[in-house]
């Protein structure tokens, strides 16, 4: 794969050099997932304070997905026809007003807008991110981008609710502090890409561009095809983490700390930014295949946690299920982006995020109506049931599959 070469730039204003430019956008990535899930281990303090319930706490969690998800099909190619640096800086300062929201919402109605406009910035901006690290990629190392995109998502996750735990354990007021210093973050960021060189050309078709779709390089559609089961299962279980993982954590130890429940998705998206890494230079295949076996114990034991009453059983499923994660997502986008043309990039990687935040978002939605109508035990049950079979559907599909497919 080789690097695209920067388009000169019409300001006169300091150029980043391409290495520089390459950790910066990695860093963007790095925060945008970290406000994502910041707001994880603050859930039950909302919870607490406005006495809301656990189907209300999926609406909340979802309507960021969702709006996510409208962005990555409306646009998830913008940045190829208006420039990276024109839709990342708009995105950054879009999450900028977002983290302004959620310090000073006093409800769950300001809660669910502060997550739309999170989502709708953070999709615009993941795409066009994700683009710009395969732009700025080093023509001495290849791969590296592919890494970079697999791995800084769940490091964000990881180091954003960590940051959040903590100051729900130690700061007198965690449901502002964390998003004022992401707030800072996010305008420093935006202010650095409009530094970095252009490495999109502009060309016609912006407003034509945002009619929904979903573009997948035509190249990398075997891929999807192949990968796409245990994608979905992967996704499914973090969004269950995600929106009720602290939950269990009380139905499990109801007298633990505080942030017992913020590190039970600490540990799914750390266990997932070591088991991408580990395996970054593996077989991207069998890197896949790999992780989607991991899920299967990874769902088995948080399954038998309310059971047995054992937070060593859920923390453990928990693991095996983030190094699933991490390994199937790290699995999929090296067989997805490779082959993508470059004018390709943003489309394919919005397509994969399109078909990961639906899986995230519409079962955790279901799992707080199962959770209203029946307990969260029996939610648990039904979901992690469902995310087995998927595991299974794809484990399948991808052994029957000829390798030159």
């Amino acid at each position: 794969m080789t690097s695209i070469t920067a388009l000169p730039s019409r300001r006169r204003l300091p150029v980043l050099s391409h290495r520089v430019a390459f950790r910066l956008h990695a860093s963007v990535l790095v925060g945008l997932l970290a406000a994502s899930s910041a707001p994880t281990p603050l859930y039950a303090l909302y919870q607490a304070a406005w006495h809301f319930s656990a189907m209300t706490l999926t609406v909340v969690f979802s309507a960021y997905a969702l709006a996510l998800l409208v962005a990555l099909l409306t646009a998830g190619t913008l940045s190829d026809h208006l420039g990276r640096r024109p839709v990342l800086a708009g995105a950054l300062l879009a999450q900028a007003v977002a983290m302004a929201i959620f310090a000073t919402a006093q409800g769950v109605p300001a809660l669910i807008a502060a997550r739309i406009l999170q989502g709708l910035a953070t999709g615009v901006a993941t795409s066009a991110a994700g683009a710009a690290l395969l732009d700025f990629e080093a023509p001495n190392r290849p791969g590296r981008a592919t890494v970079a995109n697999s791995i800084t998502p769940v490091a964000g996750m990881a180091v954003g609710v960590l940051a959040a735990t903590a100051l729900v354990q130690y700061a007198p007021a965690p449901t502002r502090t964390v998003y004022l210093v992401l707030l800072l973050l996010f305008t420093a960021q935006a202010a650095a890409v409009l530094l970095t060189p252009e490495t999109a050309r502009p060309n016609p078709g912006a407003w034509r561009s945002l009619r929904p779709t979903i573009t997948v390089a035509a190249a990398s559609r075997p891929a999807m095809a192949l990968a796409g089961p245990g994608i979905v299962a992967a996704w499914a279980l973090g969004g269950f983490y995600s929106s009720l993982g602290p939950s269990l954590a009380r139905l499990i130890a109801p007298h633990a700390a505080r942030a017992t429940g913020g590190l039970v998705f600490f540990t799914l998206t750390a266990a997932a930014g070591l088991a991408g890494h580990a395996a970054r230079a593996l077989p991207a295949r069998i890197v896949s295949l790999v992780g989607t076996a991991f899920l299967i114990p990874g769902a088995l034991l948080t399954l038998s946690g309310p059971q047995l009453h054992s937070l060593l059983a859920l923390f453990t499923g928990t693991a095996l299920a983030g190094a699933g994660f991490g390994a199937v997502t790290q699995g999929a986008l090296r067989l997805l982006l490779p082959p993508a043309a470059p004018g390709e990039r943003a489309g394919t990687l919005a397509a994969y995020y399109v078909l990961s935040y639906l899986a995230m978002s519409i079962p955790a939605v279901l799992a707080g109506l199962l959770t209203n109508l029946y307990g969260l035990q029996t939610a648990v049950s039904l979901y992690a049931v469902t995310v087995i079979l998927l595991t299974l559907i794809g484990l399948t599909r991808a052994v029957r599959r000829p390798r030159t497919a």
